[in-house]
């Protein structure tokens, strides 16, 4: 099916060894966004119907497939086998559902069809089966892309200057710290975001995403946030008579696990796509889209980067063009990096690695002392 043969971007061995913290320009491009497009193959930016469903089959089968397996089988097992069965099944369906998330993801890009009817069709079937509400999280997603970088306008992993961090942080700045703010942040983070905007924008009043009349929205949004709200209430009702009727550990096991699997691998790949040490951040003197969007790094997740449609390894080119299918991305990557040149990030750290650097290096935000451009800012970490 189209949901095979993808692999990462290759990179030369110059390239791999390239000091991954060496920061990325923060002036103006000397190209434009027009430039950049027409480097890739017109090609790419058609959107086929068809293969686009190949791969909601695909990740379907794998899951029915793992979930038939461990249902009708593990408790055939020896018990000291079962503590074993239970995790890899959870590995395995965690990270196949965090695919089927990235297509609904894709939905909400309007990438994976011509048709917008399809899109939000299949995004709201798969994002609510994912307690995730599909126009909610879609149009803040949509304010994210349009405000990249920014620091008074983005909406998801707003770094914070050295002034307004909380006063405990210097404490947590320890392995030991470091350990619980990154279980707390991959365990926790993706539901706090969505319902008390944990690490999003601040706004003047409470921000949900639940809520058709916070902050968020428009006028012209709310109808749609209720129908958000009403796909997670059938899926949270589905999930309760499932509990009836098999148990709730039976669910735990089965659905619940997994799902914190996809909410931890959501948190990490978006926290790592925009957190370097590299990568700037603007206030408004200095944003623009163009700078924004390319303040974002491609990171290499090995095989994973092919069970995830490559949204690891591919975001530059995402964040440039959003509304291109993920299975041109790796050959719209490889036409852009010519002309991004040094404006291109990509940093091949295993991602457990990376994760750790990050929480450890990029605590808060700061212009440099020695340089006149004080809207941009920089990742740092010292007390």
């Amino acid at each position: 099916m189209g949901a095979g043969g993808r692999t990462s971007v290759p990179t030369s061995k110059q390239e791999q060894q390239k000091n991954p913290i060496h920061r990325v320009p923060h002036s103006k491009p000397p190209f434009t966004l027009g430039e950049i497009k027409k480097a890739i193959p017109p090609h790419c930016f058609e959107r086929s119907l068809l293969r686009s469903f190949s791969y909601v089959f695909y990740d379907l089968s794998l899951v029915f497939l793992f979930y038939y397996v461990a249902t009708s089988y593990f408790h055939l097992l020896p018990l000291p086998f079962r503590y074993l069965a239970w995790p890899i099944y959870w590995a395995l369906q965690g990270c196949v559902l965090t695919g089927v998330w990235v297509v609904a993801h894709e939905c909400g890009h309007h990438a994976f069809s011509d048709y917008q009817w399809v899109d939000d069709t299949v995004g709201l079937v798969l994002h609510s089966a994912l307690l995730v509400p599909y126009f909610s999280w879609k149009y803040s997603h949509r304010r994210h892309h349009s405000n990249t970088g920014s620091l008074d306008r983005d909406e998801v992993f707003v770094p914070k200057p050295k002034s307004k961090i909380p006063w405990y942080s210097k404490y947590l700045n320890n392995p030991l710290g470091r350990v619980l703010t990154l279980t707390a942040t991959l365990t926790l983070g993706w539901p706090l975001y969505l319902a008390f905007n944990v690490s999003g924008r601040p706004y003047d009043r409470f921000a949900c995403h639940y809520n058709p009349y916070g902050p968020i929205y428009n006028n012209s949004e709310r109808l749609q946030i209720y129908i958000s709200d009403v796909g997670i209430v059938a899926m949270t009702y589905v999930l309760y008579r499932v509990a009836l009727v098999e148990g709730l550990a039976w669910l735990v096991c089965v659905y619940g696990v997994p799902l914190v699997i996809v909410n931890a691998f959501l948190v990490l790949i978006t926290f790592l796509q925009h957190t370097h040490p590299a990568l700037p951040h603007y206030d408004s003197s200095e944003w623009d889209w163009l700078k924004g969007a390319l303040a974002t790094v491609d990171r290499d997740y090995g095989v994973l980067n092919k069970v995830f449609h490559n949204i690891t390894d591919t975001h530059v080119a995402h964040h440039l063009f959003s509304t291109m299918p993920h299975y041109h991305a790796m050959e719209a990557t490889k036409a852009i990096k010519p002309i991004l040149g040094e404006y291109y990030q990509f940093d091949g750290t295993p991602f457990i690695k990376a994760m750790w650097r990050e929480a450890r290096e990029c605590l808060y935000v700061e212009p440099d002392e020695d340089t006149p451009t004080k809207g941009v800012f920089w990742y740092k970490n010292k007390f």
